[in-house]
């Protein structure tokens, strides 16, 4: 006697779900990676804007913070071999950073290939702000490396290991105070509203601590903004000369 058919059990179920394709390649790993890079850039605005100030103590004592940043490790690491690492890492971060938040920004356009008919104003208004203020500081790193890093656009006789008349010479022309100021208030907004959305990408941001974050993430863009911005102002009213 034939045996009835067994029945395929798999008939009429949906197709199984592809297989994850990579964190890399996910929103939410796309969105972790600009949290973390976001984060180590901002440690690094920290530790940058607090060497900064020291520019207000005399050019002896800035002038040694900018030799000290060329033997720092040592006698273990060779001269400027830290130096390098932590603009590896740096370089890193930023790469890492904008090819993230532009393969977002590409995923969220295709995803609503037409505008919304009523906008989310505030939404709309971050996501604006973090763009364009993302082109800005991008901008702004390329000459602020040409400028104090190599002198390559410094305005006066840019002097290997006297960081203290570079900075000077910068901020005595105009445009180097427009061109430093505008993004450091770039700075400002993107540390606003960039800490937030990182708090909230990594799950560190609920509803109890939603204000501790807001304010913190406020002090924070406040604090860095007006430490970047003392500098011009002190050599433009001749506080720093």
């Amino acid at each position: 006697m034939a045996l009835a058919p067994t029945r395929d059990r798999t008939a009429g179920r949906p197709p199984s779900p592809t297989p994850s394709r990579g964190f890399w390649s996910s929103t939410l790993g796309k969105k972790t990676v600009m949290a973390v890079s976001g984060l180590i850039m901002l440690g690094y605005l920290v530790a940058h804007v607090a060497g900064n100030l020291k520019v207000f103590f005399g050019p002896e004592e800035f002038n040694a913070y900018g030799h000290w940043l060329r033997v720092m490790g040592a006698p273990v690491l060779h001269h400027e071999w830290a130096l390098w690492l932590v603009r590896i890492v740096l370089v890193a971060a930023v790469v890492a950073h904008a090819v993230s938040a532009y393969q977002l920004s590409r995923r969220d356009l295709k995803a609503r290939p037409t505008a919304y008919v009523h906008r989310r104003g505030r939404a709309s208004y971050a996501t604006r702000t973090m763009r364009w203020g993302g082109i800005v500081l991008a901008l702004f790193i390329v000459w602020h490396v040409l400028d104090l890093t190599t002198g390559t656009v410094h305005p006066g006789g840019f002097e290997e290991g006297k960081p203290y008349q570079n900075v000077v010479d910068t901020f005595s022309t105009w445009y180097g105070n427009v061109v430093y100021i505008v993004a450091m208030l770039a700075v400002g907004l993107h540390v606003r509203h960039g800490f937030w959305s990182a708090a909230q990408t990594l799950g560190v941001g609920n509803a109890r601590r939603e204000r501790l974050l807001r304010a913190l993430a406020n002090t924070l863009a406040l604090v860095l903004t007006a430490g970047f911005v003392s500098v011009p102002v002190a050599v433009m009213t001749g506080v720093v000369s």
